[in-house]
């Protein structure tokens, strides 16, 4: 692929430290995916609230991710700022605030992400308006859905058109469910819509196995991993740390040591960005070598790790393998 300004720029400037390890870890991705391998990438943190969305969605609808790891927050912050993006307010001098200044933030219904707020009225509330309705659908079947399935069936209703902000074309979540692309989300009750979902079953009003759980998810992700990890395998490429890269690792030695299935492959790629540091005991501060001990990682799987904000190093990785 002939490679834009962007590519060439950091080809050229991004020499050493973690600029290098940034142009070491793009071009270990992408020779992974010219070999015929499949690639999984992880999301933590905010990343759409950082609006990550306008590379991500290229990425999925040019095959250059298979599946997606995410947090209960990324999923449905993706769809927030497709349909509220204006009503979003900017705080750039959030390191300012006063106690009463975050009050007033929350008596006028901005909740706060660092320098972002996501307007509750606009964003959550509308949001469960219809999620409500395609929750309400399944658990008066006695239908059983993932949350990402959820959130597809909504997207793809086209329910939510009448309120779209952005380019459509820069929301991850939209480009993924007009892919089906697989999405595992552990931890969706660690969400607004999954403490949401909670409280209507405390009212009675669903069943709680209305929503598949974290166990089934790792149950499909186990089968999944069997079926596309022959040859090249499957990659991973893991922003931020945390559940969203912690869980879907944990596949293969489970299937190696819990299913005895010995000849099950390692990822076969394997890159972190992340500023934790290295490494008070944490999962997000160990270096990659360490993963070789728990059976996630071989010996000879290309390792990268680039300290630095995921918010920078992401966008410009994808970049690169967009040729932008």
């Amino acid at each position: 692929m002939s490679k834009g300004p962007i590519s060439k720029f950091i080809q050229e400037h991004y020499l050493h430290f973690n600029a290098a390890a940034l142009v070491d870890a793009a071009k270990g991705y992408e020779t992974h995916l010219l070999e015929g391998g499949k690639m999984m990438i992880t999301l933590a943190g905010a990343m759409s609230t950082a609006e990550l969305g306008k590379s991500l969605a290229e990425m999925i609808r040019q095959d250059k991710v298979q599946i997606i790891s995410c947090t209960g927050a990324n999923l449905e912050e993706d769809i927030m700022n497709l349909v509220a993006h204006s009503h979003y307010k900017r705080v750039p001098n959030y390191r300012d605030l006063s106690p009463q200044d975050e009050w007033d933030l929350l008596e006028n219904h901005y909740n706060r992400v660092t320098d972002t707020c996501i307007p509750e009225e606009e964003a959550f509330r509308r949001l469960q308006k219809h999620l409500y309705n395609v929750w309400n659908d399944a658990d008066s079947k006695g239908e059983r859905y993932f949350p990402h399935e959820f959130m597809y069936k909504m997207l793809l209703s086209k329910e939510l058109e009448q309120y779209y902000e952005i380019d459509p074309k820069n929301s991850w979540m939209l480009a993924a469910a007009e892919k089906n692309l697989p999405i595992i989300v552990p931890g969706w009750e660690d969400s607004t819509m999954g403490n949401i979902f909670a409280s209507y079953c405390i009212k009675g009003q669903f069943k709680p196995t209305t929503m598949k759980s974290g166990i089934e998810y790792m149950m499909w992700l186990s089968d999944w991993y069997v079926k596309n990890s022959e040859g090249k395998g499957v990659g991973f490429f893991q922003i931020g740390g945390g559940i969203a890269g912690d869980f879907p690792i944990c596949v293969v030695p489970m299937l190696y040591q819990d299913m005895e299935m010995e000849n099950i492959p390692f990822w076969s790629y394997f890159c972190q960005i992340s500023d934790s540091t290295t490494s008070y005991g944490s999962y997000s501060g160990a270096v990659p070598n360490e993963k070789i001990t728990w059976g996630k990682l071989d010996i000879n799987t290309p390792k990268f790790i680039v300290e630095s904000d995921a918010t920078i190093v992401a966008p410009l990785i994808f970049a690169y393998l967009l040729g932008w």
